[in-house]
């Protein structure tokens, strides 16, 4: 989502975040009203109306035709369906993590569960221990099988030496990354998929 949609996004639901211009979106949704029938209708101030009001003008939410000496507001419709159509498809609520780091969970599980020697950053960094969770178990399956090269056929022993570089209980991980589909095996030859 670009940023100028992102920050419409934005002041949209900060906007209609407010009880006071909810209850004044319904209204004008059924009928126009001057900011005196609002106040009437809501128990607010005039001024406090014509705040409100100012903030959902701003959105282009309602429109306001004049009528003698005072303004009737209602709810643009029209206006509300291309905000729906231009920032609520499925879309663009998915594109609203351009701005987050998506990995950032897995790096925190990765680095939970390894051994780390600031000291020396050549050695080889072994887990603490299997996760018991299945999604943090699924982290740290991907990267051991990041240690494997794609395309490259690993026969059982190479695959249990490099998972014992990295945790005693090679066997456990050994099953684990073929009953997670991260690798393959066929005829005692293993893959990374």
């Amino acid at each position: 989502m670009k940023k100028e949609k992102f920050q419409t996004l934005l002041q949209f639901f900060k906007v209609l975040a407010d009880e006071s211009r909810l209850k004044i979106v319904g209204i004008l949704a059924n009928q126009e009203c001057s900011v005196e029938e609002l106040a009437a209708l809501m128990r607010l101030k005039e001024p406090t109306v014509s705040h409100h009001l100012a903030k959902l003008k701003k959105l282009n939410l309602v429109t306001m035709r004049p009528d003698g000496n005072s303004r009737l507001y209602q709810l643009d419709s029209e206006a509300l369906e291309n905000i729906s159509k231009e920032l609520f498809t499925p879309e663009k609520i998915a594109s609203l993590i351009e701005y987050v780091d998506t990995e950032a969970w897995e790096s925190k599980v990765i680095n939970n569960y390894l051994e780390s020697d600031s000291n020396n950053l050549q050695v080889v960094q072994r887990l603490k221990e299997i996760p018991t969770n299945r999604k943090k178990r699924l982290v740290i399956l991907k990267w051991l099988a990041s240690k494997f090269e794609p395309g490259v056929e690993y026969s059982e022993q190479m695959v249990n030496e490099t998972l014992q570089s990295y945790h005693p209980d090679y066997a456990t991980l050994h099953r684990e990354l073929i009953s997670y589909q991260l690798m393959q095996r066929e005829n005692g030859v293993y893959w990374r998929i």
